[in-house]
């Protein structure tokens, strides 16, 4: 079964920068699309970030262009998030899942989702 599990999470001060991570366990990540979500306190959760397969294409929320950065090493079977400038309003949950491909950032085709791993952005 897949397995995926997060981490890296923390609190850093607004203008920060994180880089969490989401490791596979029991299986090769090679075949799936990998996304990243948030879920913010009273909040529906939230497509963030994909990346294909082959790392060839990504796509990002309006609201993290030009600040996150996803990619992957299918040889440690890791997906990575780096996360700049970060803003209060990033604080959330952040969890990854595995889909056939990124063609939408919704929830519904992701499954195995990680436990998550809290973000926090404070001064």
């Amino acid at each position: 079964q897949l397995q995926l599990v997060e981490s890296g999470g923390g609190l850093v001060q607004p203008g920060g920068s994180l880089r969490l991570s989401c490791a596979a366990s029991g299986f090769t990540l090679d075949y799936y699309a990998i996304g990243w979500f948030r879920q913010a306190p009273g909040k529906a959760r939230e497509g963030v970030s994909c990346i294909t397969s082959s790392g060839g294409s990504t796509n990002y929320a309006d609201s993290v262009k030009g600040r996150f950065t996803i990619s992957r090493d299918n040889a440690k079977n890791t997906v990575y998030l780096q996360m700049n400038s970060l803003k209060p309003e990033d604080t959330a949950v952040y969890y990854c899942a595995a889909a056939p491909g990124c063609a939408t950032l919704t929830v519904q085709p992701f499954r195995s989702w990680g436990q998550g791993t809290q973000v926090t952005i404070s001064s």
